[in-house]
């Protein structure tokens, strides 16, 4: 295992943000649901138990439905990853998935709705066991004076590594008569590049990461059994623990606003705006590159103001970009643009700094199972905003409504994160005591 805060370490980790972001951005970020609206689903929608979805309200109803897949997955895994010491192999074998099955997506034609979303589920899920790997990483190759600089850099890198292949894909799909094929083609060969890129620079990253050793590795059915057994005592014990409790709802809320405008402007801005596709494309890639900016910002203001202060003012700031959002007048991309400037400032703070804050807080010899329970209200938080957007769209025909919902979640979260004590969360990570098979706290 590799000493704290060497260099050499933590430019592979955050190599990996630059690798997976292609997906996020390029991928579920931006091309793959456009496809998906306008390609796959048919015009006049799909039935599902007697009601018609569009494009918009069955893409929200799919991120809902994956993020419940990971709310049940993701802590066992983490704790199988500590109970083994193979935090790296498993992000090798997830973003192999991913990656493969990125590469993949573009084959789904037109009408093939299920398998469509199948394989995006798998990319998905992928993505994000990774991501669960990757952040387990972050408390054992840092300091506590370090964390959240390198969480920022982190993200910073990923918002470069996105915002440079997004610029791939523009030159694709923008470029499809000179390369002599049609848009769908070149949407289609743009996913693909996304796949190609994610697995490509995952190998170099995991060239510089080690797993902490454990000696004996148990067998696959044993890990499998300590997973469960921890998970659950972990879970029983969060109580004793106030403060890492309430941040943990706390961002509960707030990320739930913040992954659903992420998961669902593509779709909102190409069929409730009215706006083309190279228009949110440029958007999104405007955004990657301010959010380079914005994630070392909110870096520097963490050390400034304090982790916690920081946070807060990247959460009010998601707040005006939801009300915005709902008031944007349709067919001009100008204020469309604008606002992507706005998310490109607050995205990286509140994204970075939660993670740092987070590891902050917990045990580090079983990281990689609280990254799990991280993972999971991150997602478990990814399925209301999705699905009240669903609702609400559906039953109001009115999307604008829907995104200006999304103010309730901030605002709780808001809350709620202004009352934890961040020295008290970390200075009670010394009582957990973490064993092979059970998780104590010491009094």
């Amino acid at each position: 295992m590799a000493r704290r805060n060497d260099p050499r370490t933590i430019r592979g980790w955050v190599m990996y943000d630059w690798a997976n972001s292609a997906y996020i951005t390029s991928v579920a970020g931006v091309l793959f649901p456009i496809y998906f609206a306008t390609q796959v689903v048919p015009p006049e929608g799909v039935r599902i138990l007697g009601r018609t979805f569009d494009g918009p309200s069955l893409w929200a109803l799919v991120v809902g439905f994956g993020a419940f897949v990971l709310f049940l997955a993701m802590p066992v895994l983490g704790a199988v990853a500590d109970r083994s010491g193979a935090k790296r192999g498993l992000l090798a074998l997830f973003a192999g998935v991913g990656s493969a099955a990125t590469v993949a997506l573009p084959l789904v034609g037109p009408g093939r709705v299920a398998l469509a979303l199948g394989t995006f589920l798998v990319t998905f899920v992928a993505f994000v066991a990774a991501n669960v790997m990757y952040n387990g990483f972050l408390p054992e190759i840092t300091t506590d004076d370090t964390i959240d600089r390198v969480s920022a850099r982190g993200f910073a890198v990923g918002y470069a590594g996105g915002g440079l292949q997004l610029v791939l894909a523009i030159a694709i799909v923008a470029g499809a008569e000179r390369l002599g094929i049609d848009r769908t083609t070149a949407e289609r060969l743009a996913i693909a590049s996304a796949g190609l890129w994610w697995g490509g620079f995952s190998a170099y990253a995991l060239g510089r990461l080690r797993d902490r050793p454990v000696e004996p590795r148990p067998s696959l059915l044993e890990m499998a059994r300590a997973g469960f057994a921890r998970t659950w005592a972990t879970t029983r014990r969060l109580r004793a623990f106030p403060n890492l409790l309430l941040f943990v709802v706390a961002f509960l809320l707030y990320n739930d606003g913040v992954q659903t405008i992420i998961a669902l402007t593509s779709v909102y801005a190409s069929e409730t705006l009215g706006l083309t596709t190279p228009v949110v494309l440029g958007t999104f890639l405007v955004v990657q590159f301010v959010a380079v900016g914005g994630a070392l910002l909110f870096g520097r203001l963490a050390e400034g103001l304090g982790t916690k202060s920081a946070i807060l003012l990247a959460v009010a700031g998601w707040t005006a970009v939801a009300v915005a959002g709902a008031l944007l007048p349709a067919g001009r991309p100008a204020p469309f643009v604008g606002l992507g400037v706005a998310v490109g400032i607050v995205m990286g703070g509140v994204q970075a700094l939660s993670r740092s804050l987070y590891g902050s807080m917990i045990p580090e010899e079983a990281s990689a199972e609280f990254f799990g329970f991280f993972a999971v209200f991150s997602k478990f938080s990814a399925i209301w905003g999705p699905l009240i957007f669903a609702a609400v769209g559906t039953l109001t025909g009115s999307t604008r409504l829907a995104v200006a919902t999304l103010c309730a979640f901030f605002l709780l979260g808001g809350l709620l994160l202004a009352l934890v004590d961040v020295d008290a969360a970390r200075a009670s990570r010394r009582r957990w005591r973490i064993g092979p098979d059970e998780v104590e706290v010491a009094r």
